[in-house]
């Protein structure tokens, strides 16, 4: 597909929805990055999917020199689901902004950086061996894919990944871990109007349990507990035996994600009459700075620079993305290297165009020095 007109090429990708549990179309995703490259000189493997969700897609280019690689990494799933596009986000251009489901979040950075990726392999300009994995799963948590990030991660001198810019073209150097947990409660029914004092009521001990959770953010630690999930009861007049909530957790650092783990797996019931199991754990750990970090940022900086603009980078920011992975192994790694807008998981998202090209720019500058 020709690269001249970004737009157009762009909009087919948003066109084809691909909801991470639609692997119909995450897979026709993939189809066409395979199409994309065919002729080039670049590698291609597929790895077939399970549980159900899409399949992954490895590009390789460059010679192999014994020396570790560069690696990119993109997920081409979204959290869009089939049909936003023709009920509630048209694609569509207005002036500068281009919307789509999941163009910020980020089929926009995956496309401009498979091009970039496109124009070193042409070149051979790069200097190390070069690998580009697109994952199908990074909106779930990235659960049948960790493995091989980190894989592909370990190999690697340094990992560029292509979630969206933030706050103006920001670049992300540090990002929270996240935890995720499921609490599920027993009571014991009974009637509510004739044996109230027989009942044990699984939704009241899940408020008391509720209350203590969300007790758990500290903002000046840059920790969050959020329950934003809930269910329980049976009918309207029975003291309810079942309850349920889940929990997200947001930690700065991996002492406190390990701390908070073990405490929200060993919550216990302020009424012994009610049972409690808790399960999950953090699944992405925290992606902390680093001066291995530091010093890509600062490369990444010079070549902004000599393309023609600043770059900075923000606070660490509370999302997770398959950076966290890489980070936590220790290898250096830039995040936030996507286009440009607004509107993640929202039916507002809209990508700016005008930030293409020097996105892409950069990622070619990174391809072909770090």
């Amino acid at each position: 597909m020709s690269t001249s007109d970004p737009v157009s090429a762009l909009s087919v990708w948003l066109a084809l929805e691909s909801h991470t549990h639609h692997a119909p179309g995450v897979n026709g995703m993939m189809d066409l990055v395979a199409a994309e490259v065919e002729g080039l000189p670049i590698a291609v493997e597929r790895i077939p999917g399970r549980d159900g969700l899409g399949d992954a897609l490895i590009l390789r280019a460059g010679l192999s020199t014994g020396t570790p690689g560069l690696a990119v990494m993109s997920h081409l799933d979204t959290v869009h689901p089939v049909g936003t596009a023709a009920r509630d986000l048209p694609v569509r251009v207005e002036g500068d902004r281009l919307y789509g489901p999941g163009v910020y979040d980020m089929k926009g950075g995956a496309y401009l950086a498979l091009q970039a990726f496109k124009q070193v392999a042409l070149a051979g300009t790069a200097k190390r061996p070069l690998v580009f994995l697109f994952t199908p799963d990074e909106e779930i948590g990235s659960p049948t894919t960790r493995g091989l990030i980190e894989e592909i991660g370990r190999q690697s001198a340094a990992v560029l990944v292509t979630e969206p810019a933030r706050e103006g073209g920001k670049i992300v150097t540090a990002r929270k871990g996240v935890g995720r947990f499921e609490v599920k409660l027993e009571g014991r029914p009974a009637h509510s109007g004739a044996r109230h004092a027989d009942g044990r009521s699984a939704i009241r001990e899940a408020a008391h349990q509720i209350l203590a959770i969300e007790g758990l953010t500290d903002y000046a630690r840059g920790v969050t507990t959020t329950v934003a999930l809930m269910g329980g009861g049976t009918a309207a007049n029975v003291i309810p035996q079942h309850a349920w909530f889940s929990v997200d957790l947001r930690v700065a650092t991996a002492a406190d994600g390990a701390a908070l783990e073990r405490e929200i797996l060993g919550l216990t019931p302020r009424d012994p009459d009610v049972r409690i199991s808790v399960s999950g754990g953090m699944n992405r750990p925290p992606y902390e700075k680093s001066p291995e970090g530091a010093a890509l940022f600062e490369t990444a900086k010079r070549i902004a620079a000599g393309i023609g603009f600043e770059l900075q980078d923000c606070p660490m920011t509370g999302g997770g993305s398959d950076g966290n992975f890489t980070a936590a192994l220790g290898v250096p790694t830039l995040d936030g290297l996507g286009i440009d807008g607004e509107g993640a998981h929202t039916l507002s998202e809209y990508a700016l165009i005008s930030s293409i090209a020097p996105r892409q720019a950069l990622i070619k500058g990174l391809l072909e020095t770090v």
